[in-house]
Formats: C-alpha cells, structure tokens, sequence
C-alpha cells in the first residue's frame, strides 16, 4: 500500500468551470484557476450575459493560461442558453477554428452539430459528446448502451454525468469508466456521488471537475480545486490506491479525510479517505466488497447496523453493541471494532484529573462517580461501557424511554427520559456526556439540557465536535462546570483506527496539530 518512489502525477485532468458575466472577468477567473493548480478551464459561454462571438472567443482562447474546453450549455440540458441551434453551433464551430482544444456538444444535439459543421474540425479540436440525467443513475446495461451511442455520434471523449439516488449508483458509473475503449468523462452529480469525482484517477477517467471556490459549481456536488489537490492528495490517486472512508448520514461535516489524507501522505501510504454518505449500510458492503476499499469509520446512525454486517468483531464491540471502524481483510471478510470508548473515556479522564489540580489517583478519576449518558445509539452505548468499566455509575436518557432502559439493563445503570434530565439531580459533582446529534451543525442552538440543570455536574462532556463549543458545553463552562470537547475524543479514537487502516503508529501529534484549527 506504500506510494512507492516513483509515485507522481497521474493523467487525469482536473478542471475548472469558468463561469463569469463578461469575457475579461472569465478571463482572471482562468488565471486564478491556474494558480490554484487546475489543467484545463471549462469556459461555459452560456453564463455570459451577452456573447461577441468572433471578438470574445479570441480574447477567451488568447488570454487563455491554460488549454480550453468550450461548452455553450443550452437550458434544456440544464445550462443558461436559451436562443436558437444556429446561433449556438456557430459560437463552438468559431471556438474549433480560432483554436479550441475542446468542445463539448451534448448528445441530443451532436448529430445537427455534425451536420452543421459537416464534420469539419481542426485535428487539434476533441469533440466531447455529452449527455447529463439530473433526475437517477441508470442501469449498467443502459449506461453501456449510452456510450455506445455518443461514441457512434462521433465523439472523441465520451462524457456523462448521472445523479445518484443512492451511493451505490457510483459503482454503476466506476463500471463503465475503467471497461471504457474510449477517453471518458463519468461523474455521479450530488453529495452521494462525491466518490465518483475524486477516484476517477482510479478508474482511468480523463478529466474531473473542480471548482475555484466552494459553493460556486457548474453542476451539483463539485468539490474545490483545493479540496481535490490538498485534502484527497488527488494528484497520487492511481489504480492502486486503497480506498478508505467515513460512513454515516449526515456525513459532509466529518473532519476525518483532514486527519487521515494527510496522514497517509506523510506515511507515503497510498490511500485516499472520502466522505460517504449512506443511506443503507447492508446495500453498501454488498457492493463495494471489493480489497480496494479496504477500511471505514463509522458515525451516526449506522453504528449498530455495521456491528451485525461484520463478519467478526472485537469482544469489546461486541459488548458494546456497535463498532466505529471496520476493516476489509484480504479474503473479502469484514472486521469491526470499537474505538469511540476509548477516545472519549481517556478525554474526560484527563479532563476531570485537571479540574482535581493535579491530584493523583489510583485507578480512575471516575470510579464511583454518577455518569449520565444522553442517547442511547452507538456512541451512547460506547460511552455507557466505558464509563462502567472504569467504575462509574451509569445513567441513561433518551428520547425514548424504552431505548434508555434497555442501555441502562446492559450496564446495570439506571433510564431517565430526556424530559426528566432537567429535574434530575440526586447530587452534584455528576458527569454529563451528550452522545446525540443535538446541537449540531446546522441546529446550533439546540441544547439536550437546561443550563440550570448544568450546575449539578463536575465535568460536561459532548461527542459533536462540529462547532467544537456546542451550546451544551457553552451553558456548562457559564454554569462552572469543568467541559471536554468532541474534538478530544476525535482525535483519540482516531489513533487507533489509523493503525487498524495501516499497521503504522498514528502521527498524533500531526493530528493535534491539524484540529488545532477547530
């Protein structure tokens, strides 16, 4: 899995839409996409707001650092263009001949276009054929004889862009990509197709698309130039490279490709780690059972599942009831185990040692203390265990009541309803740990607790490290309480799943430093 010495760049281009009201804007816009590191600029001439045709296109190929692909997108294929054929067939026959290196002619057009140009193109112009469904992913078969059909319209570079209803859309898409006889362009658009855009290198794709800024995309679920160069390491992704990845829903706010992509280089693994947003997780190992991806983290809410997916599993995730990382062995079987506890249970260890001034303890600083746990899914359950096993006493509440019992059973604990939360309060100097989504980003200012009821607890701990002082923890430092955020325990469960992803020591003074930021 090493990168090896002659690792480089690979073939796949990245590209940058360029999509501005006037040429001269489009212009800096491709200068800045050079600097930031792009191949090729894609210059939309349908986001102009009016188009001079000869006089604008020259500036657009003269003025242009980078070599060009042309696309004059019409609405009906979702672009800007509205006019007529004529007008538009003549804009990308004029960018051909004034030195073009591409034009993209969508696949319901193409045969007019060939007509109209009567085949006619400068050698150095390739024709890229396309045709995009914002609606699904079609089958394999179908996708099969798409490509067969924009390759007999004549085109040079095939391309085609779906959208993914599901994550396992993507492998439809990989399918095609790496059998392809042709140059071709496959992109899965929205967040659930996210994977297709940064391992096309992977699978033999000629061009990925990457934007100049975030939010500024040309077609749904475009990552960054930056992101693609400097978080997936883009550049050494070749048809070895390992495939790793969080799975969880939400999943976009996870902050663990910035640990394990720059890790990976570092290391000189070769290994890419992406989002992956699931919505079935039996679905999902069912068809990326492939050794190239060859280890996941897991979050919210998918826990629990992936334990029962696993083909063997760690005795303590067992007793947890739900694993956090699973790795694919060579012979295809899946292997889970259980880090959150650890991660977390060590961080408000060290967090109660420093509110004690020093003090030294024999055993831990938690035995005998009252614990209370909020939530009861997989992370509930890792805290739940962790905090027994170092002696505490374990409470549990949860929306629902039925839920918490069954936790607090396995624990020997006692179950509270969240609404009960509020008034409970035998003693003080309680531990609080907030394993739920609430307060999350988006929803900020959501809170599991009242801040009065803060007072009663020594230490306030939460899981979400996304903001790093949640409303919870805000309220709990006002209320003189001793708080741990989300980010500790992050970086603690994520030494040991990088030692389970590569048999190598986790750089944990390189993750330190890379949260430091947040």
């Amino acid at each position: 899995m090493e990168m090896g010495v002659g690792m480089g760049k690979n073939q796949t281009l990245i590209c940058a839409p360029i999509m501005a009201d006037t040429a001269d804007q489009m212009v800096e816009l491709m200068h800045k996409a050079k600097f930031k590191g792009a191949d090729i600029v894609e210059v939309r001439l349908d986001h102009l707001k009016s188009l001079d045709p000869r006089p604008d296109i020259e500036v657009l190929i003269r003025q242009c650092p980078l070599p060009t692909l042309f696309t004059y997108r019409p609405t009906w294929e979702g672009g800007e263009y509205n006019g007529n054929e004529n007008s538009r067939f003549e804009a990308l026959q004029l960018a051909m001949e004034l030195g073009a290196d591409h034009i993209d002619i969508e696949l319901k057009a193409a045969h007019e276009f060939m007509n109209f140009t009567r085949g006619n193109k400068p050698e150095k112009c390739k024709i890229i054929v396309s045709s995009h469904n914002y609606e699904y992913t079609p089958s394999a078969e179908e996708l099969g004889n798409l490509v067969a059909r924009i390759q007999a319209a004549g085109a040079d570079i095939v391309k085609f862009a779906t959208t993914a209803q599901d994550i396992t859309d993507v492998a439809r898409v990989f399918q095609i990509t790496v059998h392809s006889q042709v140059p071709i362009i496959a992109m899965v658009m929205g967040e659930r197709g996210l994977m297709s855009r940064i391992l096309c290198p992977k699978f033999g794709g000629y061009l990925t698309f990457g934007t100049l800024e975030e939010g500024k995309v040309s077609a749904p679920g475009q990552p960054t130039i930056d992101e693609l160069i400097s978080l997936y390491n883009f550049r050494y992704i070749d048809t070895d490279t390992k495939v790793f990845g969080i799975i969880g829903k939400p999943v976009s706010h996870s902050k663990s490709p910035k640990l394990y992509n720059r890790a990976f280089k570092e290391d000189g693994i070769n290994g890419v780690f992406v989002h992956l947003l699931v919505d079935d997780v039996n679905k999902f190992f069912d068809t990326y059972s492939s050794p190239d991806f060859s280890g996941f983290s897991c979050t919210i809410p998918h826990k629990e599942v992936a334990l029962a997916r696993c083909d063997e599993v760690d005795p303590v995730a067992k007793s947890i009831g739900a694993v956090n990382c699973l790795i694919r062995r060579l012979d295809g079987t899946l292997f889970g185990c259980n880090t959150d506890y650890v991660g977390a249970i060590s961080s408000i260890e060290i967090g109660l040692q420093g509110s004690q001034n020093g003090a030294t303890h024999i055993g831990s600083p938690l035995a005998g203390k009252l614990f209370v746990v909020i939530g009861a899914g997989g992370a509930g359950k890792a805290l739940a265990y962790g905090a027994k096993e170092k002696g505490a006493r374990v409470v549990i509440a949860n929306r629902s009541y039925d839920r918490a019992r069954d936790l607090a059973e396995l624990v020997g604990g006692k179950a509270l309803t969240l609404t009960e939360l509020n008034n409970f309060h035998p003693e003080t100097g309680m531990i609080l740990a907030n394993t739920t989504s609430i307060g999350m980003q988006p929803n900020i200012e959501e809170t599991p607790i009242s801040k009065e009821a803060l007072r009663n607890y020594e230490l306030v701990f939460d899981a979400i490290y996304t903001p790093k002082i949640t409303r919870l923890l805000r309220e709990a430092q006002e209320a003189g309480s001793k708080i741990v955020t989300g980010v500790e325990m992050f970086i603690g469960q994520a030494y040991e799943q990088y030692e389970r992803f590569t048999g190598l020591p986790a750089p944990k003074q390189l993750f330190t430093d890379i949260m430091a930021d947040y």
